[in-house]
């Protein structure tokens, strides 16, 4: 019995690492441009969109479709990064295990 004590401490201590590493992760935020820079967007770690800067620049041709483009291609950009940040840190944290429901 000791045996499985020992496995059930060792996975709650796993879960707690992992609840303080997605907490730290939601906190931090990811830069992601398109555009050679004219439009910069910034990401939590939760993939909620913080916050999106656009150069005036890229209103001067008044290509509306551009300008959408610009913005998706950056937004997507700073999801993924988000992502795949999480991801690696995760799987720093459990050695490639994969959880399921935990990224």
């Amino acid at each position: 019995m000791r045996g499985m004590n020992d496995l059930l401490r060792q996975a709650n201590l796993m879960q707690s690492k992992l609840a303080k590493l997605q907490s730290e992760m939601a906190d931090k935020s990811f830069e992601a441009s398109s555009g050679g820079g004219m439009v910069k967007v910034s990401v939590t770690g939760r993939q909620e969109l913080k916050s999106i800067t656009i150069d005036p620049k890229a209103l001067e041709g008044g290509d509306v479709e551009m300008l959408q483009d610009l913005i998706l291609t950056a937004v997507n950009e700073g999801v993924r990064v988000s992502r795949a940040t999480m991801e690696r840190e995760m799987n720093a944290l459990t050695g490639g295990l994969r959880l399921p429901g935990i990224i």
